[in-house]
């Protein structure tokens, strides 16, 4: 029969401004019976759970070795969030020190509860944990830090506590359009653009299922590449007119909208060349997707989507299939340069040169 109780653990609550956190130390070996590693996933409504990146075995085996060896240590902190069933009790307070009260935090423990029912989720340790659950010890306390938190805060904190370190961009794209909280410039100016990404990939349209994220393995179009033509367009090109310069956000709806009513019939006249992977294609390798998002601009830039004649916009883009060198071929540029049909990168150079070979087309 599955365990419940309560466990104490001995804490200080820290204050930073208006946030607390908790410092204390817990056995190791119980953090699975009351955190989980919420891996990134979505559930049958698509909306996105969870946050955190597969177990890499081989590392987990090396802390495992390097933890049943004599002397080991573990100084790092694990990082952990916590839902409103964890409560912190204070103790009597005394001395000067105002932003730091020592007390118990209450932990409920159950161990039938699945994973995604556990009061506690490992934001920073996930390793650790894993290589202490399965060392041959009996216990092995550590540090950890804790917080009460919402999902979204909880994706904040997972994003900024490994903004130094190799975190697959692809997760950080997918957990970008749900997160709250202060986010590095970098992450912040993509956050519409990953919004609208996952968007595409969630709809009926071309790009549907088709762009590779932790969450759609089967996508065989990169993230990286959806993400520039999109960035670009909201700053610069044909999305900007939808976007909110002072807070960043945007019209989703439209965006989304005015996306499909181009990228649909690209997807169409182009449909072989759409319907297979870069590596067979260049529209939709990295180079073709960005190059047509910069046609879609300059056909479309300043009018919203249902005042768009996209009639006109697919009469124009018809009049690109001679001209082009998507599956086999060669490409033939206005400067007399010559390519064979994979002979084009994902660089900036071949990106421009693409661009300029088809703007040109487009504004004859």
């Amino acid at each position: 029969m599955a365990d419940r109780y309560v466990l104490k653990v001995p804490a200080l609550k820290v204050l930073q401004g208006s946030k607390e956190i908790y410092c204390f130390a817990v056995d190791g070996k119980k953090l699975h019976e009351f955190a989980s590693v919420s891996r990134v996933r979505r559930d049958e409504q698509k909306r996105l759970q969870g946050y955190q990146r597969p177990e890499v075995l081989s590392h987990i085996s090396s802390i495992r070795r390097y933890l049943e060896s004599e002397g080991a240590m573990l100084p790092n902190a694990v990082v952990l969030a916590f839902d409103e069933r964890v409560r912190f009790e204070p103790a009597v307070r005394g001395g000067d020190v105002k932003y730091s009260i020592p007390g118990e935090l209450i932990i409920p423990v159950d161990e039938s509860l699945a994973d995604e029912e556990k009061p506690a989720w490992l934001v920073d340790g996930q390793q650790r944990s894993a290589a202490i659950r399965d060392a041959d010890l009996a216990e092995f306390p550590v540090a950890a830090v804790g917080f009460i938190a919402s999902p979204e805060e909880q994706r904040s904190q997972f994003i900024l506590v490994n903004s130094t370190k190799p975190l697959p961009k692809g997760l950080v794209y997918e957990l970008l359009p749900e997160t709250t909280g202060q986010l590095p410039r970098s992450y912040a100016r993509r956050q519409l653009a990953a919004k609208i990404m996952v968007l595409l990939n969630m709809s009926d349209g071309p790009f549907g299922g088709r762009i590779a994220s932790p969450t759609s393995p089967g996508g065989n179009i990169k993230d990286n590449s959806v993400l520039r033509m999109l960035e670009h367009s909201i700053y610069e090109g044909a999305l900007y007119q939808y976007r909110n310069a002072e807070d960043g956000t945007g019209d989703e709806d439209a965006m989304v909208a005015h996306l499909l009513a181009f990228w649909t019939p690209v997807s169409h006249l182009f449909e072989d060349a759409w319907g297979r992977p870069p590596k067979e294609s260049r529209l939709t390798h990295g180079v073709g997707i960005q190059a047509m998002g910069f046609v879609m601009d300059r056909l479309t830039t300043d009018v919203p989507y249902n005042k768009v004649d996209w009639d006109k916009v697919r009469i124009t883009l018809r009049g690109l299939e001679d001209h082009v060198a998507w599956t086999s071929g060669t490409w033939r540029f206005s400067d007399g340069q010559e390519r064979r049909w994979n002979g084009l990168q994902n660089t900036a150079n071949d990106v421009r040169l693409l661009t300029s070979h088809l703007q040109a087309l487009v504004s004859k």
